[in-house]
């Protein structure tokens, strides 16, 4: 019987290098770097949203196969080797699909992927098995059948009004937390995780969520205001947690940001976590307060 090769302990980061790219505060960040490419991706996605929805399908999928990818790489630098075909081609065709036939697409998607994926890994034998497929099929859920509830959304006759308020209050909570917390953050939120997110912080994430929601929930889906500022508040919880998931999965990892192709922000994964745990709330609140005609 051979012997198996233990895994190496992730390695220990520094506090004060653990936090995210999007996170990092005062010199170590260009500010006006980082807000650059923020109005750039900004922009990037108003164009393709309000133009023909078809072309902001196709910016969500090339963006979610650069997260895959980069998480992908994050994995396989700690030998997990993620079956890259099924979880790449099955979670596309599931986003594309579900655009299609909605919740049934997403569902069925997401279910024959997962099989694939364990079939997949099974000509590689025995070792590693479990830690390979498992990571695959998180792959699978965390990064594509999230990020399917954005194509339920988009899927709807006023799709375009009800994607751009689900990012407008996620963007609100980075934005209102990190200026709450750059100029008035000393209480640690969760120095273990995420040793520069602050309950002053969150606070301002908070009020800046539940503001945006309160204003562009009537103006756009005509709702009541109040319901707005259920989704901002909801938005905000969701929001802190997708960081913090984020920050747990890279201290595992033992890697400081998933990538670098966006400077002074990490990787496209970096950018996407809050998004991707944001969104099925706020799908379902859309479908309980304002659901589509």
């Amino acid at each position: 019987m051979g012997l198996e090769q233990a895994p190496m302990p992730a390695p220990e980061i520094p506090e004060e290098q653990a936090d995210t790219g999007k996170k990092k505060r005062g010199s170590s960040r260009n500010l006006p770097i980082a807000v650059a490419v923020g109005v750039a991706l900004g922009a990037v996605v108003l164009l393709s949203l309000y133009t023909i929805k078809e072309i902001f399908l196709g910016v969500v999928v090339l963006f979610l196969g650069m997260a895959v990818w980069e998480f992908i790489r994050a994995f396989d630098s700690r030998g997990i080797r993620i079956p890259w075909v099924p979880v790449m081609v099955g979670g596309l065709a599931t986003v594309l699909c579900t655009y299609f036939w909605g919740t049934t697409a997403l569902v069925a998607g997401f279910g024959l992927t997962a099989l694939v994926v364990l079939l997949w890994r099974l000509p590689r034998g025995q070792d590693g098995y479990v830690r390979d497929a498992t990571a695959g099929v998180f792959a699978t859920a965390y990064i594509w059948f999230l990020a399917g509830f954005v194509v339920l959304l988009l899927a709807a006759p006023d799709g375009a009004d009800r994607v751009l308020i689900f990012i407008a209050v996620t963007v609100a909570s980075d934005i209102g937390g990190f200026f709450a917390g750059s100029f008035l953050g000393s209480h640690k939120m969760a120095p273990s995780i995420s040793p520069k997110k602050t309950w002053e912080g969150v606070s301002g994430s908070a009020l800046t969520c539940m503001i945006v929601g309160g204003i562009l929930l009537p103006w756009l889906l005509h709702g009541h205001w109040w319901q707005g500022v259920i989704v901002g508040a909801a938005a905000v919880c969701s929001a802190t947690l997708g960081d913090l998931i984020e920050s747990m999965i890279k201290r595992d990892l033992g890697i400081k940001d998933m990538g670098s192709l966006l400077p002074e922000h990490g990787g496209v994964m970096d950018r996407l976590d809050s998004l991707l745990a944001t969104v099925p709330v706020v799908w379902l609140l859309f479908e309980v307060f304002v659901p589509p005609a």
